[in-house]
């Protein structure tokens, strides 16, 4: 039987570092991975994709608070739900469009996904997700000073807002994408980490002010649908010790226990490769597959040729 794998494609991957935030720049990043995915499926995997949106909704709010004098300012679960759609749209066209081109079966849906957290998680009181454009240290401060927002480096490239990032506890919808898949639909799903949803006391559900990590939560779409390969997709080859200083050192591979020594010992920062690995280590240790890799070799990496693989102990 086919392999079923979630990709996981970063919101950086869409909106470059320093681009600027047009949707034809966006559409045009969203083709070019979407041709590199769409070669997954040709080589015969079921898939379920799923993506990051921190560029996106962080210009979503941007647009709330800069028109908040016309327009009323919408909550920032509503903004993720705003650029789920917004980035689905895109991708589910792109793909069906790089399908056709190759000639193979072009079913692809996408779901509006709410995953559920809890409203008592820590990440609440320690904000820690990047999300919207980078800045300069003198621009950052800017930021704190005139809009109140909290402001962290990001891997050496900048500094950008960043707001609470709980950890997912249930995705929504997994019977309708486990039935996609079965019929040999692509599924784009849970973007952006899934629109943040708490569940109260009475049983019904809110939506929470939130960024979810888009990586712990393919991990949990992993375990949901019982999937077979988690490959995160990242805009480096590899993942690498020391990110960004003169000793920083590639990694192939790493067993598990190993893996979680470098975790520990801060090689990942919190708000990009951290979650990666996190996730990676969670899913390796449960005895299946788990990739980080550029888009560009994604199909190698699938071969074992490319890319890093977090083996289990």
């Amino acid at each position: 039987m086919s392999e079923t794998v979630v990709v996981a494609l970063g919101g950086n991957a869409i909106l470059r570092p320093n681009q600027e935030a047009s949707f034809e720049n966006q559409l045009k990043n969203i083709e070019t991975s979407c041709n590199f995915i769409a070669n997954i499926i040709v080589n015969g995997y079921k898939v379920v994709i799923t993506h990051g949106n921190g560029p996106q909704v962080g210009n979503i709010l941007r647009q709330n608070e800069e028109a908040k004098k016309f327009v009323p300012a919408f909550p920032l679960d509503v903004c993720s739900a705003q650029s789920q759609g917004l980035i689905g749209y895109m991708m589910e066209r792109s793909l069906k469009n790089a399908l056709t081109r190759l000639n193979y079966s072009s079913q692809v849906v996408t779901l509006l996904t709410q995953t559920e957290v809890d409203s008592k998680d820590k990440a609440f009181e320690n904000p820690s997700k990047p999300i919207g454009l980078f800045y300069s240290k003198e621009e950052a401060e800017k930021m704190r000073k005139e809009k109140n927002w909290i402001m962290k480096e990001d891997s050496n490239r900048g500094y950008r807002r960043v707001v609470p990032s709980p950890k997912p506890k249930k995705i929504h919808g997994i019977e309708s994408i486990k039935q996609l898949l079965e019929s040999n639909i692509t599924v784009i799903s849970t973007g952006g980490g899934g629109i943040p949803i708490i569940q109260k006391e009475n049983g019904e559900y809110a939506g929470i002010e939130a960024v979810i990590d888009k990586d712990l939560s393919a991990l949990r779409l992993c375990e949901q649908i019982d999937a077979d390969v988690l490959m995160i997709l990242t805009d480096v080859t590899n993942v690498y010790l020391s990110y960004g200083t003169p000793n920083q050192k590639k990694l192939e591979s790493s067993y598990c226990d190993e893996a979680e020594k470098y975790l520990m010992q801060g090689h990942f920062s919190d708000g990009s490769m951290g979650p990666k690995m996190e996730a990676a280590i969670s899913f390796a240790k449960k005895g299946k597959k788990s990739i980080i890799c550029s888009l560009e070799e994604a199909v190698e990496a699938l071969e074992g040729k490319k890319g890093t693989r977090i083996l289990s102990s």
